[in-house]
């Protein structure tokens, strides 16, 4: 992550620039249409200067706690054609995969400082 900017408020916006492990960079932007702590947000998607993907979409996430901790439902819609869906499938799924490393790693390192 290089820039990270947010106004988590209904109405705010945010701006993200991020470098890909290739070198390329990428970035981008949206407002925040729904903040519902700690359960739900929803934002609008617009990559800057991508010329194969110049629409704006929208991002909605739910969170649920259940029995094992909590239940992520992520939902990627309005995007401009099925390639570009694939794309963001695959972009979306590596950061939601790191996401669960990390937890999982703060899970394990929790463990062994209690044990």
């Amino acid at each position: 992550m290089l820039i990270a900017e947010t106004d988590v408020r209904v109405g705010g916006r945010f701006r993200v620039r991020f470098q890909l492990l290739d070198g390329s960079e990428h970035e981008s932007s949206g407002q925040y249409l729904e903040v519902r702590e700690p359960e739900r947000l929803v934002m609008t998607w617009r990559w800057l200067g991508r010329q194969e993907d110049p629409g704006e979409s929208r991002v909605e996430i739910a969170l649920r706690p259940i029995p094992e901790g909590t239940e992520l439902t992520f939902t990627h819609s309005a995007l401009a054609g099925e390639e570009t869906r694939r794309s963001h499938e695959q972009g979306w799924s590596g950061s939601l995969n790191k996401l669960v490393r990390h937890f999982q790693t703060i899970t394990a390192e929790s463990r062994s400082t209690t044990s």
